[in-house]
């Protein structure tokens, strides 16, 4: 029985089985942990209605706290949600494997034969906030890459959580792996967060996935290194050479679609040629689908519109918001984006070749789009199954964080009784 009382040695007791897991991983087979997916896969949608009567007592106390609509939206899984969350499993499941994939292979004049291989970065430890399904996509992520994980979920999701890892727990118990391999932080006291930022010789990297203040709390607090995953200040610039109707189908969906993911729109860049135009009937047909527009003064004049204030540029509303403004030209939307933005994810809608162009060679985001809705930003999107988080950092991982991005390499030299003169 886990001492609760005790963080710290609770917490260096998960951490040292999670150490000793990652060994046992790094040279389990391909079989092995594609046979632990596909039958967590099966697991959950076999435990569906006890994962949804462990999502509703979350939903309860989600209300209780008085999460925003986008939070409760982020934290609710019905049984569609539950089927994508098990076919990620598979698609996962599906992928190569990472572990020893040979990156760059060459014989030096000594005779040496060199391997560039990928290799398990070991204990990763991920802090997450209300998203359930987060638990499912980072266990089966890291067990794909050789890694053993701590998950901390949200306070918010912790049953749902809690039901979810045991769908996994049972598919590595069928595999013949560690249980090991995938922990769940067993409490909702934050003492919990705090010992994994320190725990240096049981995690070698930490995964924040949440709001600013989380984020934030993990880059000030930890001694482990960190893939930052920030918020999500989505800018979409609609340029001169904008197509109405692609304008029109990219941006609601892209707002609308859903506002508590990460790939939400929250900011409208719109060239000065077209404000009256395409710009006014974007800006109503937002309105009328229920969106709050925050406009500058040239916008501001469409019925129906708030005035904008400075707060709202560079503002992650994560709900019916959207700040919008008026540019003179495709500089000054890329000055905005870079002043105010977050290198998260960001898109330019216009039919002219060289100014998607010089959008996405100029710009620095993790991802940059062109004629193509923002809540594409996800690593199920991208192929990968499912993603840990969009790292928006710039060390070993950018962009959405799939198996491949949670292996580091090592080299292998071979030589035939070869010396150095």
């Amino acid at each position: 029985m886990k001492d609760m009382d005790n963080i710290p040695h609770l917490m260096a007791d998960i951490g040292a089985r999670a150490r000793a897991a990652a060994a046992t991983l790094a040279s389990a087979s391909a079989a092995a942990k594609t046979a632990a997916l596909e039958a967590a896969a099966r697991h959950v949608w076999e435990a569906r209605e006890e994962i949804l009567a462990a999502n509703a007592q979350d939903l309860d106390y989600g209300r209780d706290k008085g999460l925003t609509p986008a939070m409760m939206d982020r934290l609710a899984l019905d049984e569609a949600r539950l089927r994508g969350i098990a076919d990620g499993l598979r698609a996962i499941a599906a992928q190569p494997d990472p572990v020893g994939e040979v990156i760059a292979a060459w014989t030096q004049p000594s005779g040496l034969e060199i391997e560039r291989v990928r290799t398990p970065l070991g204990v990763i430890g991920v802090i997450y906030e209300s998203r359930p399904n987060v638990t499912a996509d980072a266990g089966a992520l890291c067990l794909k890459a050789g890694n053993a994980v701590i998950l901390r979920g949200g306070s918010e999701s912790f049953h749902s959580s809690t039901a979810l890892h045991g769908a996994l727990l049972r598919g590595l118990a069928e595999a013949g792996l560690p249980g090991d391999a995938i922990q769940q932080v067993p409490t909702r006291d934050r003492a919990a967060v705090s010992e994994m930022l320190t725990m240096t010789d049981h995690i070698d990297v930490i995964v924040p996935r949440g709001g600013k203040g989380l984020v934030g709390l993990v880059q000030r607090e930890a001694r482990v290194p960190v893939f930052a995953h920030l918020e999500g200040i989505v800018h979409i610039y609609v340029d001169a050479h904008a197509d109405p109707e692609t304008v029109l189908r990219v941006v609601l969906n892209a707002k609308t679609r859903r506002t508590g993911i990460c790939g939400a729109a929250e900011c409208l860049l719109i060239h000065e040629a077209v404000a009256g135009t395409i710009g006014r009937g974007l800006i109503r047909a937002l309105i009328d689908a229920g969106v709050e527009v925050r406009a500058d003064e040239a916008l501001a004049r469409i019925d129906g519109t708030v005035p904008a204030t400075a707060q709202d540029w560079g503002c992650e509303y994560l709900d019916m918001i959207i700040a919008a403004r008026v540019v003179p030209d495709l500089d000054a939307a890329m000055a905005h984006i870079r002043e105010h933005g977050s290198q998260h994810t960001d898109c330019v809608l216009t039919e002219d070749a060289d100014v998607a162009n010089r959008f996405m060679a100029e710009l620095d985001s993790a991802i940059l789009m062109h004629n193509a809705s923002t809540q594409f930003a996800d690593g199920g999107e991208f192929g990968m199954g499912a993603e840990i988080g969009i790292a928006t950092g710039k060390m070993h991982a950018r962009g959405p964080v799939g198996a491949e991005q949670l292996t580091s390499f090592k080299y292998l030299v071979r030589g035939k009784g070869t010396v150095r003169a």
